[in-house]
Order: C-alpha cells, then structure tokens, then sequence
C-alpha cells in the first residue's frame, strides 16, 4: 500500500467526459486538467490562472468517484507537474492513465498511453527539444503548416491523427488527408455535440 504523499498539483479541473479527440474518441474517461503551460498557443481552451491545489490523495478520490477507470491528463501541459507518484497511485487504484503533451518535457514511466500534440509550428515558440522517446498518437492541429516537417522530428508513432484548429478549417484537413492518407480526421466531437 502506498503511503499518503504530500506532493501536491495545480489542477485546473477533474471532470468526466467522453474523450472527444484522436484515436480514443467516444471513450468513457476522467479528465483531469493541470495547470500551466510551456507554450502560449492562441487557440487553447484553459484558463491557466484558474486552479486549486490538491493533493495526490484529494485527485484519486475525486477521479475515483466515477465509473471509467481510464483517466487523461491534459492540461496546459501536464509534463510540468506529473510525476511517479500520481502515476503509481492512480495505477494503485485501477486506472489507465492517458496523457496529451506538446512533447517538450520528459515524461515518468509508467504512463499508458502517450498522446503527443506538438505545437511549436502553430504557436510560433522557438523549436523545442523533442523529449519523448515513445509515443503511441501524434495528433496535430493543422493550420496550414508542415506537418511532415513537425512528426519527423518525433519517434514513430502508431496513430496519427489531424484535426481542424477549432472547426474553421475542416476542408482543408480533409483534403490533406486525402492526399496523405497516413493521417486520421479528428474532430473536437465533444464541442460538436456541446459536451465537457
């Protein structure tokens, strides 16, 4: 049994949800949201000043209360915070951790599934060192830029997935992936059908 730890993180928010984007879309899942990010993108969706502190013990219990035992972590970007500790609790109480990270920062073992959404292209920061050494998706917000330049400089993944950046370009997504077929369409299906 693992110890009550006192590490404590800036979550943004712990909801449940279906996944709404990728490779596991529809999917049952808790999500739990830190705060803060490395990068400044001018289409993300957290209030990064908005947040509490919770401990290691507070996040399972509340993650807990729901009946998916499939959790993903999202942020802003979760690598600045999670650990081997929350990873090792949350496995301790039966989830399967999913993470998205724009792949700037090492990540702890253990992680289940490794959803890696670089950004540097699209969100005009200088380029970034990539720090992963596996992933299992690459899904990418198009705007135009060169998608191929940005997943050659990441591992080989196993899914790659292009999405429209917030719906208003979703023909030109289209007809990138048509002719490359490599790329999968994602949606942000739960803005779609306006749920959390």
């Amino acid at each position: 049994m693992r110890p009550t730890d006192s590490h404590t993180y800036r979550v943004n928010e712990i909801f449940y949800s279906l996944q709404g984007e990728g490779f596991h879309a529809g999917m049952p899942a808790v999500f739990l949201r830190l705060s803060g990010c490395n990068l400044h993108c001018p289409f993300c969706d957290t209030d990064h000043a908005a947040s509490v502190t919770m401990s290691i013990d507070d996040i399972v219990a509340e993650a807990s209360r729901f009946p998916s035992r499939h959790i993903i972590i999202t942020g802003g970007e979760p690598a600045l915070q999670i650990d081997a500790a929350i990873i090792d609790a949350l496995h301790e109480a039966g989830f399967t951790i999913h993470i998205e990270t724009n792949g700037t920062i090492p990540l702890p073992d253990g992680i289940d599934w490794i959803t890696c959404s670089p950004k540097d292209a699209v969100c005009q920061t200088p380029k970034s060192r990539v720090a992963l050494d596996r992933i299992d998706e690459i899904k990418i917000v198009y705007t135009g830029q060169d998608v191929e330049a940005q997943i050659s400089q990441l591992p080989e993944a196993r899914h790659y997935a292009l999405q429209p950046c917030s719906g208003q370009n979703t023909d030109d997504v289209v007809a990138y992936i048509l002719a490359h077929p490599h790329w999968r369409l994602s949606l942000q299906t739960h803005k779609i059908i306006n749920i959390p």
